[in-house]
């Protein structure tokens, strides 16, 4: 797929646990999978990220999450949708989303 339509999501089966942990570890990213439990919103959306941040950082943010299998990424008119893949990353690390929204409220 070409760079600017389709972005590479990979298989959960082929993503470690040291990489998902490591993608929940930034509070920037934390916050945009807690804003994506809601529902999928689009880039623009993401209220995570500073508005006021480069567009290459919160980019990145994104790739991070994308390449860790949290979320996805799609093309969607001319926006960008993005949604967590809750229930994959359910199946593939049990209780792993639970107990990170669960610390929403704290």
């Amino acid at each position: 797929m070409s760079g600017t339509q389709g972005l590479a999501h990979p298989d959960l089966a082929d993503v470690a646990l040291t990489d998902v942990l490591f993608a929940l570890s930034d509070p920037a990213r934390l916050q945009i999978v807690r804003d994506l439990a809601d529902g999928p919103l689009e880039m623009a959306q993401c209220g995570a990220t500073d508005p006021a941040l480069p567009k290459s950082t919160r980019s990145h943010l994104m790739k991070v999450l994308r390449e860790a299998g949290l979320i996805r990424n799609e093309p969607h008119g001319r926006q960008r949708i993005v949604s967590l893949r809750r229930d994959e990353v359910d199946a593939a690390f049990p209780g792993l989303l639970d107990s990170v929204l669960a610390g929403r409220d704290r």
